[in-house]
């Protein structure tokens, strides 16, 4: 890392994400309208598309605190938290794997 350079954190797993690892997630999707950013890791950034809808992240979910607070996120954070920071790996099945999903009602 160069002079004056910050690793970054990832807010969701609170792992240093690796230059490879980066994504940015718009807080409100930019299909809503979204314009504002934090950095992720990608696995964390696909885990949150593969659990929500964008209409539900415009609504409910805009914020890392809220998204943290469901219990499929917690339940990826948890297992994702042991994993190496360059870890990558596909996102999980949300129904299968980590409760939740796509399609449950609000």
């Amino acid at each position: 890392m160069g002079r004056g350079a910050r690793a970054s954190v990832c807010p969701m797993c609170e792992r240093v994400i690796s230059d490879d690892q980066k994504d940015a997630h718009h807080l409100v999707p930019k299909s809503k309208g979204g314009k504002k950013t934090v950095c992720l890791h990608r696995i964390c950034h696909d885990q949150i598309h593969a659990i929500f809808t964008d209409s539900q992240l415009a609504k409910k979910f805009s914020t890392i605190e809220a998204i943290l607070e469901d219990p499929a996120v917690q339940k990826f954070v948890a297992w994702v938290k042991s994993k190496h920071p360059s870890f990558s790996d596909s996102a999980k099945e949300p129904r299968q794997a980590f409760g939740s999903g796509r399609g449950r009602k609000q």
